[in-house]
């Protein structure tokens, strides 16, 4: 069922010009399932001319016309969801559940930009002389060069590809190695609904490599990158020195603050299942629950009773609830982290194991009263590990979450309209949801301030870095 991946180059499928492959993995089984083509400088050659051809001729396309192929890549993505859900489970362990939504989201967010397309207005300035017309023209701003991570495959490709083609743009797209055939799909399927040749194109290879490459060349004009902070600082230096724009979507350390007068069951609740959704492999999966004093024992006791009904199995599998991790390094750094924890007098109230001795499968684990100086309390888990620490007072929960260098996500729970207010202004962060899950909606702004980058990847904010405003002064003769 799970295909051999080939490059996207020029409106055609194609091996690289070495021959060369890699292998692609199941992370429930470690076993091999296929390959996937590995581009070098031959083919990101090709494909950069590609990109240049394909956007003169994109550009010209009206934003009417662009808004309809994309509707129809939409479509397309809805009618082969049951047949890319699938792949999307094999080569990145989610459940299959999951996968299905991540594939018909992505066709929510394509609508999404579809409809920009078509509302990327200018303005008309009052001249401060009679016969003298001031005018803003959005034009795209060019070929864009977009880098995507192995957590979300579709979702991570598909906010930058569709803003890119909305405004104009042509795109190559280098996705995650190990999770190769979902984004292709993707691509697929804009191929499909009739994206001229050169417009999109996706490779694959030796990350590091293709980015050093790509960022400096002069072709591309426009970066995009989800991934670590670290590799994010050091793409957004490179492309500084060659003046180029950039939206970075980096890592996150999302603070919950619960206070004494939430829901407790359903701030326990619907956390418990938010956290372990994709293994916790999400940017911006909760991970510091800071609760406060009065309701902390409840709220532990009903978190970890959610906790242990997660069913970790194989995700192809309708009853499994949490997958499996993405690779070993994930499995492995888990571990780190929970025997750091306990070495600094960490609780374990459930979980802190890996699962088997096939595939990468771990607890889902929940760890209380740990110590700021813990790694796991500066460091991302990226993993299905909850850190649950009591607060005192209003001040103490908005010192903590504001302690780290990241700011991408945070979530609150509170019946007080004052608290809720104070804490949505006091907490620095990108976003910020409360008494509910309300983040990632096409529509709605994505991204995240301090560490965890700039720029935003949804909402009608998202497709601003890829336009360059015009101005026209014209006077009548």
């Amino acid at each position: 069922m799970y295909p051999d991946t080939l490059l996207f180059i020029d409106g055609a499928w194609c091996a690289s010009a070495s021959g060369r492959t890699l292998p692609v993995v199941n992370p429930a089984t470690g076993k091999q399932i296929g390959t996937l083509a590995y581009a070098e400088r031959p083919d990101l050659d090709r494909a950069l001319e590609a990109a240049r051809k394909g956007f003169a001729v994109w550009r010209k396309i009206s934003a009417f016309e662009r808004s309809k192929i994309m509707r129809k890549a939409a479509n397309l993505m809805r009618e082969r969801a049951d047949m890319i859900a699938p792949l999307l489970t094999m080569e990145q362990g989610k459940t299959l559940a999951e996968a299905k939504g991540e594939t018909l989201a992505g066709a929510d967010v394509i609508d999404w930009f579809a409809e920009e397309a078509r509302r990327t207005y200018g303005r008309v300035i009052p001249a401060r002389a009679e016969g003298v017309y001031q005018l803003v023209i959005k034009e795209p701003v060019g070929p864009v060069a977009a880098f995507t991570p192995w957590n979300f495959p579709i979702n991570q490709v598909v906010r930058k590809l569709s803003a890119a083609l909305a405004a104009g743009c042509s795109i190559i797209v280098k996705a995650p190695e190990e999770t190769p055939a979902s984004p292709a799909e993707l691509i697929r399927a804009y191929a499909d609904a009739g994206v001229p040749p050169g417009v999109v194109n996706l490779v694959y290879g030796n990350p590091a490599e293709i980015s050093s490459y790509l960022i400096p060349h002069p072709v591309i004009r426009k970066i995009s990158f989800t991934g670590s902070t670290v590799v994010g600082k050091q793409l957004a230096a490179l492309a500084g020195q060659y003046m180029k724009r950039v939206t970075m979507e980096l890592g996150g350390h999302a603070p919950v603050i619960i206070f004494d007068d939430a829901d407790v069951e359903l701030a326990a609740r619907t956390m418990a299942g938010f956290k372990y959704r994709n293994a916790g492999q999400v940017c911006i999966s909760p991970t510091r629950f800071l609760v406060q004093e009065g309701i902390y024992n409840s709220f532990v006791e009903k978190f970890v009773a959610a906790t242990k009904t997660v069913k970790v199995g194989d995700g192809l599998d309708s009853a499994t609830t949490m997958g499996a991790l993405a690779n070993p390094r994930r499995s492995r750094a888990m571990e780190v982290s929970v025997e750091d924890a306990q070495k600094h007098g960490g609780n374990v109230r459930t979980g802190g194991h890996r699962i088997g001795d096939q595939g990468n499968f771990f607890e889902p684990t929940v760890i209380t009263e740990l110590p700021d100086d813990a790694q796991a309390m500066n460091v991302e888990p990226f993993g299905p590990l909850a850190l649950i620490n009591p607060f005192r007072t209003f001040d103490d929960a908005v010192k903590e979450a504001n302690r780290l260098p990241f700011g991408l996500a945070a979530y609150a729970w509170t019946r007080s309209a004052k608290t809720a207010n104070a804490i949505a202004s006091s907490v620095e962060t990108g976003m910020m949801t409360i008494n509910h899950l309300g983040l990632a909606l096409p529509e709605v702004p994505f991204g995240g301030v301090k560490d965890s980058g700039y720029g935003s990847e949804g909402g009608s904010e998202a497709i601003e870095p890829y336009l360059n405003p015009k101005f026209v002064s014209q006077a009548g003769l």
